[in-house]
């Protein structure tokens, strides 16, 4: 779970968190990059981030709780992900009290409750006496419908970007059976409404499973993960119907482990190791989308090159730039 907590509706109040003065040139980039295109990151209660989201002294007790309408203060942060909820089904006021702090404009992307997605509970000690045990939720259309995709519809409405159904690496898992079974629960999801699947296995990712996101208005969330094929590939590999909206998660850098990442890049305050590739990779799809009319998702984790935010700024950057070549091709 990250380290930081994200605020719960008893603790939101006036906020006494500011943002950090934007220079005149972030002001301009945010307003080049394309409306279409919304960037953020994976939650926002770092303290790391003082002098760059938030002012520099903003205390940083107070930033998960207050932190949200600073943030989305920030000219190119548009977007963010709530990561709280995949630990736990959230009620829908909660949701109200996060679409509350951010503009109109602003979307969020939320991570399911692990009980939609884990087939076996993980034999870690906090899951006490279930540990290693079947999952009866899992994939359980009924209990997603009514504890995690109602609750989040009705609180973010037209703020919410995408529901996120994370799939973590299972080994060798028959991919046929699992794009079936795919197929049949987002078959029964209340539909209309933004669904992103998220693969950590490389062999789960198949053409029936594309086919079945495309059968049933769902989207691939090309991830930037260790065990997964490129961005690039990932794009290939999907039909149009699966990358519309394009949603990108930028977590590692290839064959890089995330608590290694973590703790060399702590307290995640600037750059730490650039990783151009994949950068230039994410910009060239936003690109490309930006010229075929799709709208654009990208939240971006600190374990990717040390600060969040700063990678938002220089793949704005690299967007802006690969935006201007496609429109003159």
């Amino acid at each position: 779970m990250n380290a930081e907590h994200q605020g719960t509706l008893f603790e939101l109040g006036a906020s006494t968190v500011e943002a950090a003065r934007a220079s005149e040139e972030l002001v301009a980039l945010g307003q080049a990059l394309p409306a279409s295109v919304r960037l953020g990151t994976m939650s926002w209660a770092f303290p790391g981030w003082r002098g760059v989201v938030y002012d520099a002294g903003a205390p940083s007790g107070a930033l998960s709780a207050h932190g949200l309408s600073a943030y989305a203060q920030h000219p190119l942060l548009g977007a963010v992900e709530i990561d709280r909820s995949y630990y736990e089904p959230l009620p829908a006021e909660a949701f109200v009290a996060y679409a509350e702090q951010v503009p109109e404009r602003f979307r969020f992307l939320v991570k399911a409750h692990e009980a939609c997605v884990v087939r076996r509970f993980p034999t870690h000690a906090r899951y006490g006496s279930r540990r290693g045990e079947q999952n009866p939720m899992y994939l359980d259309a009924g209990y997603a419908s009514d504890a995690v995709v109602g609750p989040i519809a009705a609180g973010l409405g037209k703020k919410l970007g995408a529901i996120l159904f994370q799939f973590p690496p299972v080994n060798e898992p028959d991919a046929s059976a699992f794009a079936d079974e795919l197929a049949a629960f987002l078959g029964r999801l209340p539909a209309g409404l933004p669904y992103a699947v998220e693969l950590r296995t490389a062999s789960a990712f198949s053409a029936r499973y594309a086919d079945a996101l495309a059968a049933h208005g769902a989207v691939h969330c090309h991830n930037a993960w260790s065990a997964m094929p490129s961005l690039l590939d990932q794009a290939r590999r999907v039909p149009p119907a699966a990358r519309k909206p394009l949603v990108i998660r930028w977590l590692l850098a290839p064959g890089e482990k995330y608590a290694d990442a973590r703790d060399r890049f702590q307290p995640f305050s600037a750059i730490a190791r650039e990783d151009l590739p994949v950068r230039n990779a994410i910009a060239r799809l936003a690109a490309k989308a930006v010229a075929h009319d799709v709208p654009v998702l990208v939240t971006i984790n600190n374990k990717a090159e040390g600060c969040a935010p700063e990678s938002a700024v220089r793949l704005a950057r690299a967007i802006v730039s690969a935006a201007r070549s496609e429109g003159r091709r």
